[in-house]
């Protein structure tokens, strides 16, 4: 039993070459490999069944040190805890100490990062980064490792019941990041964030609080005295609003409208798919005041801009809060740049003849099956076309000039 451990001596350690296990007892061996590689492991039992531990190569570790590990590793077995276990855990709370400086904003910016070639287009980003920065600002700060249920309660919370759409979006984008960082090796542990059996026990179902919220809209027999006022201004901004209030489109179609999609000749704006809500690409016809405007923007245009609607910094479009603002300035904080296609779709409901599919159609709403649609083009372009030159018509004119599509309707006297 005398000689059960130290088996190995330094010169026996030495003259080691030969591939095989050498024994220094106690369950270490030293192993020497066919390309030559000597390191030492540790041999142990576990539920019956052997596994080995790598303590390290000789050339870090001599006899004595590997002893040494090997003695640490046969008190952790004695103790009942699984050696190679410990050992990950303490390398795991190693990464976590050193990953004290990674605060949740950077993890965010990581994953949007990763993320952002794999989204449609840039303002699913920009959204990203507006929910986060606006709603989730307490956790920016923190180390991503310490955020826990009570902060993102502290974020939740205050919108849950008041604006669950948004509130859902991000306590799902916190969820998103939270496990980024967790596979990345920046935290450990459950996901606070997560709905499903955690915070679905703390937070009512937002189906339960949701209320149906509609953009601001502006009333049809309103519009064309908005319109003067808007037209009053010589702002770019006041040119995309009024470019997106003709042709029914949502603000990101407009204000990411480059030249190459506009054939004046032809009067028609082809929006491409992977711009378009639906993923699919949307033609809409221009009407006589779209165009003027449009020619206006080409008159000022200056060399190298590429966007129909520039900003202020070269090469860049309108920022998405740019109509936010005019309506602001304008004192329209009861208004979104949104609600104005809600408008356009009650004037035609109320005020025209066309079918409800044309509308919709000019929405870019989807229309029918595939097979539908494809069978319509044609036909629905030149029925929306009409469509938007009674709808230019009635944003210039007014109520005394409302027409259907057929019939043309009278003031009452």
């Amino acid at each position: 039993m005398s000689r059960a451990i130290g088996r190995l001596t330094a010169l026996k350690v030495e003259k080691a070459k030969n591939p095989g296990m050498y024994a220094d007892g106690g369950g270490l061996y030293l192993r020497v490999t066919d390309n030559g590689a000597r390191n030492w492991v540790y041999r142990f039992m576990l539920n019956g069944r052997p596994r080995w531990m790598g303590i390290g190569p000789l050339a870090l570790y001599g006899l004595q040190g590997a002893r040494a590990k090997a003695l640490d590793a046969r008190r952790l077995r004695h103790e009942g805890t699984d050696p190679i276990e410990a050992r990950r855990a303490a390398r795991m709370r190693a990464r976590l100490d050193a990953a004290k400086a990674i605060t949740f904003r950077e993890c965010a910016e990581s994953y949007i990062a990763s993320h952002r070639v794999g989204w449609r287009n840039g303002k699913h980003t920009k959204q990203w980064e507006a929910t986060l920065g606006t709603h989730a600002g307490v956790l920016m700060g923190l180390p991503v490792q310490v955020i826990d249920t009570a902060l993102v309660l502290k974020v939740l919370e205050p919108i849950w019941t008041v604006k669950p759409e948004t509130a859902g979006r991000v306590r799902g984008r916190i969820e998103s990041i939270l496990d980024w960082a967790k596979v990345r090796g920046y935290r450990t542990g459950e996901n606070p964030a997560r709905w499903r059996g955690h915070l679905d026990k703390l937070l009512p179902a937002r189906g339960k609080v949701r209320k149906v919220e509609h953009h601001a809209a502006l009333p049809y027999r309103e519009l064309p005295g908005f319109l003067v006022g808007l037209r009053g201004r010589e702002a770019i901004a006041a040119r995309a609003l009024e470019f997106t209030i003709l042709t029914a489109a949502r603000t990101g179609e407009t204000i990411f409208t480059r030249w190459n999609e506009i054939d004046l000749l032809d009067k028609t704006w082809t929006i491409p798919a992977s711009r378009m809500k639906a993923g699919r690409e949307h033609r809409v016809p221009l009407s006589a005041r779209a165009l003027a405007i449009l020619e206006d923007m080409q008159a000022h245009r200056h060399a190298g801009d590429d966007f129909v609607f520039p900003g202020d910094r070269p090469g860049k479009p309108l920022s998405n809060m740019a109509f936010l603002m005019l309506l602001r300035r304008m004192e329209r904080d009861d208004l979104t740049a949104h609600g104005f296609r809600a408008t356009f779709k009650t004037w035609a409901s109320e005020s025209t003849a066309f079918q409800n599919e044309i509308v919709e159609a000019a929405l870019a709403h989807v229309v029918g099956n595939k097979v539908e649609a494809a069978y319509r083009r044609g036909d629905m372009f030149e029925k929306r076309r009409r469509l938007m030159q009674q709808w230019a018509a009635f944003c210039s004119t007014g109520p005394a000039r409302e027409v259907g599509s057929n019939v043309a309707r009278l003031r009452a006297p």
